[in-house]
Parts: C-alpha cells; sequence; structure tokens
C-alpha cells in the first residue's frame, strides 16, 4: 500500500494495490470536524484521484469511532462578518463537495458515529452511504449557528430523501438514527459498528471496482446532470456523450467478447 500524509496529517490519503482510494478525516481528538485547510486538501485529492487511471473506487472515511465528521470546525467562522465572506464560504463549500460529487469514479462514505453538518454534506456527495448502528446524522443549524445551507446542497440532500424530509430535519434541527437513515433513502446499509462499516465499505468497493469503469462513470454524470436539470457548459444535455462514450469503447467490445466467450471481462476504463 502507499500512504501519503506528508501535505495533512489531517486528512490523509493511501491507495492500496487494488485501486481503493481511502480518505480519512484525521481530527478524532474534534470528532473530525475539518478546517478550511481539510476542506482544499480535499479539493486538491479529487483532482489527484481524477488525473490517477489506477483509482477505481474511493472509501471517505473518519478517524476513530466516534465521528465520521462534526461538520466544519466553528473556530473557522470567527472573523466572518460581511456578505462577501457569508458567500465566499459557501462558493469554497460548493467547490468541495462539487469536487467530491464530480468524482468519475464510485465513492463510498464509511460512516461511524456523528455525520453532523459539514460531515453530512459530504455524505450526501458520495454515491453510497455504510452507517454502522450508533451513527447519527443531522444539521442542526437552527439550533447552533443560525446559518443556512447553499442550493447545491439543499439539491444533493432533496435528491436523496425527498423536500418534506429535509424541512423536518432542518426545521426540527434533530439527530436521525442510522435505522431511520436507512429507511428514508440516506443510508444505503446499516452494520454493527465501526469496524463492520470499515470492512463492509472495503468489499463493496472491491466490488465496484471490478465493474465497468465507463458504465459508473456515465451513471454517475448522467444522474449529476439530471438532479441539476440541465447539463453544464461543454455538456450534452440529452446525455448522448455519455452513450458515445460507454457504447464505442474498448471495454464494451471487451465486454460482449467476455459474455460470448462466457468468461470474465477484463475491463480498463478505455
Amino acid at each position: 500500500m502507499t500512504t501519503e500524509a506528508a501535505l495533512s496529517d489531517e486528512l490523509l490519503y493511501a491507495v492500496d494495490d487494488g485501486g481503493i482510494a481511502r480518505i480519512t478525516l484525521n481530527r478524532p481528538q474534534a470528532r473530525n470536524a475539518l478546517t478550511f485547510a481539510m476542506y482544499e486538501r480535499l479539493v486538491e485529492l479529487c483532482g489527484r484521484i481524477e488525473a490517477d487511471r489506477s483509482v477505481k473506487a474511493v472509501i471517505v472515511t473518519g478517524a476513530g469511532d466516534k465521528a465520521f465528521a462534526a461538520g466544519t470546525d466553528i473556530g473557522q467562522f470567527r472573523n466572518f462578518r460581511t456578505a462577501e465572506e457569508a458567500l465566499g464560504y459557501e462558493r469554497f463549500m460548493d467547490k468541495v463537495l462539487g469536487s467530491l460529487e464530480r468524482l468519475r469514479v464510485p465513492t463510498i462514505a464509511a460512516v461511524a458515529g456523528a455525520c453532523t453538518g459539514g460531515g453530512m454534506a459530504i455524505a450526501a456527495a458520495c454515491d453510497l452511504r455504510i452507517a454502522s448502528q450508533d451513527a447519527r446524522f443531522g444539521i442542526p443549524i437552527a439550533r447552533t449557528l443560525g446559518n443556512c445551507l447553499s442550493q447545491s446542497t439543499l439539491r444533493r440532500l432533496s435528491g436523496l430523501i425527498g423536500a418534506p424530509r429535509v424541512k423536518d430535519i432542518l426545521f426540527t434541527a434533530r439527530l436521525v438514527g442510522a435505522d431511520e437513515a436507512r429507511a428514508i433513502g440516506f443510508a444505503n446499509e446499516v452494520v454493527a459498528d465501526a469496524a463492520a462499516v470499515q470492512a463492509r465499505a472495503s468489499e463493496l468497493a472491491t466490488l465496484l471496482a471490478s465493474h465497468a469503469p465507463l458504465t459508473l462513470q456515465a451513471t454517475k454524470e448522467g444522474l449529476r446532470r439530471l438532479s441539476k436539470g440541465q447539463a453544464s457548459e461543454g455538456q450534452d444535455a440529452s446525455g448522448d456523450d455519455l452513450i458515445v462514450l460507454c457504447y464505442t469503447s474498448e471495454d464494451f467490445r471487451e465486454g460482449m467478447d467476455a459474455f460470448l466467450s462466457k468468461r470474465p471481462p477484463a475491463f480498463r476504463g478505455r
């Protein structure tokens, strides 16, 4: 395994021999609350993953068993006074979460303990979420900071659980348990504890890494465009570019040949 922690001991990055990348929020003493530097590091890592064709899946998790992430470190807001600072922060967060959401490879949030505020926003930007039985989800800003969420974050949350449930969670400022999170569609799976979360996330990432990369990429991007209601600049609103990407690929030819030859396909992502 190749591990890199030199740029930030508070946000660790490792890629194993199977192409599974793991990003670990590493401030357990602060319930893995994120600093601005950690957010910047996350954007940097997303760019690195996007450029590294050996990476086939990503697991995002928190150090320890008490929290995935308890949101943004409140100390980061002490000097906020102006409209420019407020808008700048939310635009910065849209950049961070958008970088994670747009990754071409599947992403899994491995959640144990508290997943609140910005932590829940990070989990929502991932493709799949595995939760421990003691996981708790929420964004209790109505009874704490008194700020609000950006339109992009509201879109992600409502796309997962629907606007009525987003209102319920934000208006009441309550924390949602793991079983309820699964029932409403936020958590994909619930397992016993933190160790089981890590084991299941690794198992699932390995499974996804064995599948056709372009199929997963096209599915992710197509659904992302649908959730936004329109294609971004330079993208085909019809999704024809995604269809062409897959059907004209070497992987599609390999898949057909493997199926007809009754052998497992060897997908290469091209």
